[in-house]
């Protein structure tokens, strides 16, 4: 969907041709000095119309509007949350029609905000995306193009900002969307890795691909052993964005690249394995975060690290009760296959270090336990820092991409103990999405390190299936903030016990 602003007095946005207008309709009393403005304050004087959050009123071709569709719109106090729950549902209504351009208004919305704007696009975006890659035809119509329009010179001022930070975020969502969408087919690990190269062509971005042998040379044993059973090569990505100086400490971001986990030996129930393909979720947020910097192009470098391989039970897979050694030397005992997100990313968390990085946030979608303990409407985010914690938290709220921290106590670890290895790659079901945080914990020791479980986030199932981008918005938002701050050299240790707590008895086994 392509997205303009443009300033209107409210006598000309009456006179605007458009397939579709929608009016934003807050609880600030109406006036009637226009045709919109005198059609608002009839229908809420009539009762027809209600300024609450989800409420709708459409009517065709109105008099003195010559705007096809009307569309007037709650959103009660105007919060970025209630903008985009209105936007969403109007363009609901458009699904399959012939609406191809959309004009938003603040009719008695709300100021003009940044976040206003911003939640508007998102909204747009969002509810204009269908995927298409592996089908046949096109899906139903959508708008194709949407004009948020102000009222002034001061409001559009107000207004572009959020704009342009909403049209990059919601370039990196649907980047996001389309590799998680697509069937494991058309999203092997090679093909992933022909996606990060395409960013590789936008401004400020690099990008490196290694493959088995060069990753058997580094000694990224964990991570060959979940590829070994399958005939799909692995790749190892790296992409580096640099905003600031080449000797400034840079965040990275390592994505969970699993493009299909059927579980290895430790298959997994046949029901609903197909979306097994989500697997590679996190990977995925990290292209997409990648594209939505090529376009904002903050003053902070970051690099992205994303492990990709598929899990499969063939002759020469894993086994339950395998030994691998680790690229940090460490050894793992492999009593699930189906545990192999945390292999892949151990491994990759080792590789962080020679960027002496500033923080390192990883993101998987790693246990069903989450799932249990936070839904899917909070991401679990765990973290040994409590400034990078504080900042991912603060994020998710701005953004409204959420997360919730989990504890990290040491307690947790004593289940991946075993006499045959360093540490067993599971603990039992009990607290499985923390013992799993607190298996990537040793391996990031040498770094402030944060981890965001999105098993629950980052897709739906049922009638509505489909990646959600997340947390791309989260992830844009914490470094867009960290753009904004100097690098902390030393950082106060999290602790564990004062964080807030999930569910005790979460796990249900492995979901990715």
């Amino acid at each position: 969907m392509d997205f303009e602003l443009k300033t209107m007095t409210p006598a000309r946005l009456c006179a605007e041709k458009t397939d579709a207008l929608v009016a934003l309709v807050g609880q600030t009393p109406a006036s009637d000095s226009d045709a919109l403005s005198s059609l608002i304050a009839q229908a809420l004087k009539a009762r027809d119309f209600e300024a609450k959050p989800g409420k709708l009123l459409a009517a065709y071709r109105p008099a003195g509007l010559a705007a096809t569709r009307v569309v007037l719109a709650g959103v009660g106090d105007g919060s970025p949350k209630n903008i985009r729950s209105a936007i969403t549902a109007a363009m609901g209504g458009f699904k399959g029609g012939n609406v191809q351009h959309v004009t938003v208004c603040l009719a008695n919305a709300s100021l003009p905000t940044s976040a206003l704007a911003r939640a508007v696009v998102l909204a747009g975006s969002d509810a204009a995306y269908s995927y298409t890659t592996t089908r046949s035809k096109p899906g139903p119509a959508m708008p194709v193009r949407m004009t948020l329009v102000a009222d002034s010179a001061a409001a559009a001022k107000a207004l572009q900002q959020g704009m342009d930070t909403g049209v990059a975020l919601a370039k990196g969502i649907e980047l996001a969307k389309e590799w998680a969408n697509r069937p494991a087919n058309h999203a092997t690990p090679v093909l992933l890795a022909g996606a990060a190269k395409a960013l590789g062509k936008l401004k400020g971005i690099k990008v490196d691909v290694l493959g088995p042998k060069e990753v058997e040379k580094l000694g990224m044993g964990s991570f060959m052993a979940v590829a070994q059973g399958t005939a799909q090569p692995l790749r190892f990505i790296v992409l580096h964005y640099q905003g600031a100086a080449k000797t400034a400490a840079p965040v990275v971001l390592v994505g969970k690249g699993i493009t299909f986990d059927t579980g290895g030996i430790s298959i997994k129930p046949a029901a609903e394995m197909d979306e097994m393909k989500f697997d590679m979720c996190g990977a995925a947020s990290v292209l997409g975060t990648f594209r939505a910097l090529a376009e904002l192009q903050p003053t902070l470098n970051v690099v992205g690290l994303i492990p990709a391989c598929e899990n499969m039970p063939g002759g020469r897979a894993v086994k339950p009760g395998d030994v691998v050694t680790s690229m940090s030397g460490q050894t793992i005992e492999i009593l699930n296959t189906d545990a192999e997100g945390r292999l892949v990313l151990c491994d990759a968390l080792t590789y962080a270090e020679r960027f002496k990085p500033r923080a390192v946030v990883d993101i998987a979608t790693l246990t069903g336990a989450c799932v249990i303990a936070l839904g899917g409407v909070r991401s679990g985010m765990f973290a040994t820092d409590d400034a990078l914690a504080d900042a991912l938290h603060q994020a998710g709220e701005a953004s409204m991409d959420l997360c919730w921290r989990m504890p990290l106590d040491e307690d947790y670890a004593d289940g991946l103990k075993t006499h045959f290895a360093d540490v067993a790659n599971v603990a039992g079901r009990a607290a499985g999405a923390v013992t799993a945080a607190k298996f990537l914990q040793r391996f990031a020791t040498s770094f402030p390190w944060a981890h965001l479980d999105i098993a629950g986030t980052a897709w739906k199932s049922g009638a509505a299936k489909g990646a959600t981008g997340r947390p791309v918005g989260l992830l844009v938002e914490y470094l867009l903030g960290e753009a904004g701050r100097p690098a902390v050299k030393e950082r106060s240790k999290a602790k564990a016990a004062s964080a807030p707590r999930g569910s005790g008895r979460s796990g249900v086994g492995n979901k990715a």
